[in-house]
């Protein structure tokens, strides 16, 4: 069963492989699920789980129509993957995790949401999600670090930054915290290394390792 996947960022080819032995491109964008339908007929799943968002034209939705069309199955989770889930289980893809969760039940609704900046040679991320900053924020409340209007505050200022610029260091600076409450958010986020999108994209591997378990 060949199976193809879109990573790279919010887990790489090293750590996918760990989990799944399947072939492993970068970020998807616009035209590339073309392309591969032209040059391959043994495809059988589809796992998108990053894409390019600004930086080029994003995957086209009749392009994962057209994978499904030909009954492959598209699985899509964490970042791209996660929001066109959203837009298209409707007509098939399947959605996993939280974040395809969030966009399904209207918590967060842009793309802007799960952005981030990335090194185009080494796909190292470069900036923070705003989704992983929110699920952050939240676990500092549920753990009384910082209040709720603190970390509706934070929030804010996160959504209002170009996200090429965000990172909790930048966000939490220009927040009213104060300078020990600063510091202690800023240790309490990295000894928790929290990161949703990464735990979503291992959720999407899994979900595909289990349909060639069970096929």
């Amino acid at each position: 069963m060949s199976v193809v996947i879109y990573t790279g960022l919010s887990l790489s080819f090293e750590d996918a492989k760990k989990m799944l032995d399947a072939e492993y491109l970068p970020p998807v964008k616009r035209g590339d699920i073309y392309e591969l339908l032209e040059k391959r007929d043994d495809i059988k799943i589809i796992g998108i789980i990053d894409g390019v968002f600004h930086q080029s034209p994003a995957v086209a939705h009749k392009e994962i129509l057209e994978a499904l069309k030909q009954n492959i199955t598209v699985v899509g989770g964490s970042s791209m993957g996660a929001l066109r889930a959203c837009e298209l289980y409707p007509f098939g893809m399947i959605g996993v995790g939280n974040i395809f969760e969030d966009y399904k039940n209207g918590v967060i609704e842009s793309d802007d949401d799960v952005a981030v900046s990335l090194n185009p040679e080494t796909y190292e991320q470069m900036s923070e999600s705003w989704i992983n900053m929110k699920y952050n924020f939240e676990f500092a409340v549920e753990d009384n670090i910082i209040t709720q209007s603190q970390c509706n505050e934070l929030l804010k200022i996160a959504k209002d930054t170009y996200y090429p610029k965000r990172s909790f260091n930048y966000v939490i600076k220009k927040s009213s915290l104060n300078d020990n409450e600063k510091t202690e958010l800023i240790n309490y986020i990295h000894s928790k290394q929290f990161d949703i999108k990464n735990q979503d994209a291992k959720k999407v591997i899994e979900y595909i390792k289990n349909l060639i378990i069970n096929d």
